[in-house]
């Protein structure tokens, strides 16, 4: 059976979790740090902090940015379900707006969607594909006259913030520089099927104006993760260091050592290592797919964006979504793995009842109904991969003839 997206765990891996075991640091610590710091000269930003999700770490950011009930907050209805969530968890509402042929937000879309109460955009990178973060930053920035400012964050900024949705694009770049360089803030997500995985684990690089001292809101965001504690566990190991205040009502979402440990290792052999073997994948899937009439091969670099070739999401051309369904039916039954990304949120329970109708968001629809993702990850071998065509190619032939 060739299984979907495996985490990569070697002997170096499982080294550095024992070396940070027997350090008897295992919450956040030196290797929490030190993971940050390299981050943030990877990204090319001031300043990342590293925490325990995508999720509680976009959500610390909406929280902030003191949004709240009647605000807007304009994201993609294609996109996975915890970017919505969170607009929810702080009373907000999700404007959901179409996607493009590249499954990435459209920002026209995004444009006819821009209110007074609009108080963020999130984009979402798609599959590892960046979205065009300049179009839905100018947009933002075209909203300075109408913008509706509650607190001292958003009076500082100005307009509505761009959160960028990146849990599938670390290490993918925009017009030659990392992604995380580009947003006002850029959330990245380190679960177990992502490229670079801390097993669970997320961050934020910080990339505001000037006007936000990114020490200060490093210092902010690492109280606000810690139940609103003014030191962390480290801080408290100096001399005479033990006495804390609690500012606010924080929450607890740091990430620990154990975490870090796995995503230094992974940091390290990230550029020459990780990415170019799921280049390689993706370039044997497009050589397969690219030029087959019955395929539509993903969009992974342009002029502008290259992939960090997360996702290979290929689409079956004119496939009804019943027809899709069964063609993975058929590739499971030759002991192949593929999903689906994703179930748009409009399709789900939860946010069709709350009014959203999927006939709002056409390409998100089409997009969707045709989309199978094939494995890509690091110890997939060729052969493995030239199963996975033919598998793939085994069972279109046999619900679409």
């Amino acid at each position: 059976m060739i299984p979907f997206s495996p985490p990569r765990i070697d002997d170096r891996t499982i080294k550095a979790v024992e070396e940070a075991l027997r350090s008897g640091w295992i919450t956040t610590g030196p290797r929490t740090k030190e993971f940050e710091k390299r981050l943030a000269a990877y990204c090319g930003v001031p300043k990342v902090i590293a925490l325990n999700s995508w999720t509680n770490a976009c959500e610390l950011v909406l929280r902030w940015f003191g949004i709240g009930p009647g605000d807007e907050v304009i994201l993609p209805a294609y996109t996975y379900c915890a970017t919505a969530n969170i607009v929810m968890h702080v009373g907000a509402k999700p404007v959901l707006v179409d996607v493009r042929d590249d499954f990435t937000i459209d920002p026209e879309a995004v444009r006819k969607a821009m209110s007074p109460r609009t108080k963020c955009i999130m984009p979402v990178d798609i599959g590892g594909l960046p979205a065009d973060i300049d179009a839905i930053v100018a947009i933002a920035e075209e909203a300075h006259a109408t913008f509706r400012a509650a607190n001292s964050e958003q009076r500082t900024l100005g307009r509505p913030l761009v959160l960028s949705d990146a849990a599938h694009s670390f290490g993918a770049f925009i017009a030659g520089k990392p992604v995380g360089a580009q947003a006002d803030i850029t959330g990245f997500s380190f679960h177990a099927v992502k490229n670079l995985t801390t097993a669970e684990g997320g961050a934020l690089a910080f990339n505001l104006p000037e006007s936000f001292d990114a020490e200060a809101l490093y210092k902010l965001f690492n109280t606000m993760s810690l139940h609103g504690q003014s030191k962390d566990a480290l801080a408290k190991t100096q001399p005479g260091a033990w006495r804390y205040d609690v500012a606010q009502p924080g929450w607890k979402c740091n990430m620990t050592d154990l975490q870090a440990a796995i995503g230094l290792v992974e940091l390290d052999r990230y550029d020459n290592d990780t990415i170019p073997r799921r280049k390689a994948i993706s370039a044997r899937y497009n050589a397969a797919f690219k030029n087959d009439p019955r395929f539509v091969a993903p969009l992974l670099k342009d002029a502008d964006r290259e992939s960090s070739y997360h996702l290979y999401m290929l689409r079956i051309t004119n496939a009804r979504e019943e027809q899709r369904d069964a063609i993975i039916t058929a590739i499971a039954k030759q002991e192949v793995s593929v999903n689906v990304h994703f179930i748009p949120l409009p399709m789900l329970s939860f946010y069709s009842g709350q009014g959203y109708r999927i006939g709002d968001y056409p390409n998100t629809f089409l997009n969707y109904s045709r989309e199978i993702s094939l494995p890509v990850y690091y110890d997939l071998t060729d052969a493995q991969v030239d199963e996975v065509i033919a598998a793939v190619k085994a069972a279109v032939g046999e619900v679409m003839s």
